[in-house]
């Protein structure tokens, strides 16, 4: 079996946004030759996600409304966690919700997606430079 790890590094001009990484995935695979076998994608940050989902904006609008509700980024005194000096308490609720990690199967050298299927980095609390591991295994 053979095994691949890369590191991607993201960073965001504001505290949330939605990213594609299907591409940087794909090259990841590419690059490790592996054409059957397993690719993790996880977030390496706990205000930052990794999910599956479809690339469609009407889609992304109502993750944002959403995670709102159910976990508004103010009043900041809301959270406990904020008391600690921090204003991010509701982005590491929202990790929670959208979760840290992502397994694809692959098949024949290509992600093995249903339809529309994408692969998307989540960041909750941006505005710096934060990582997401890719490791693919395999032959």
């Amino acid at each position: 079996m053979n095994s691949y790890r890369k590191e991607l590094w993201y960073a965001t001009s504001g505290r949330r946004e939605l990213i594609n990484i299907t591409p940087d995935v794909e090259s990841c695979l590419a690059e490790s030759g592996i054409l059957e076998g397993l690719c993790l994608v996880n977030a390496m940050h706990i205000t930052s996600s990794v999910f599956i989902n479809d690339d469609e904006t009407g889609l992304h609008a109502d993750y944002e409304d959403w995670l709102e509700t159910l976990a508004p980024e103010k009043p900041y005194s809301r959270y406990r966690h904020n008391n600690t000096g921090e204003d991010n308490g509701d982005a590491h609720l929202k990790r929670t919700i959208m979760g840290r990690e992502i397994v694809v199967a692959v098949s024949e050298g290509r992600l093995d997606f249903g339809p529309w299927e994408q692969i998307f980095y989540g960041e909750f609390d941006g505005r710096r430079r934060k990582r997401v591991l890719v490791k693919i295994i395999g032959e």
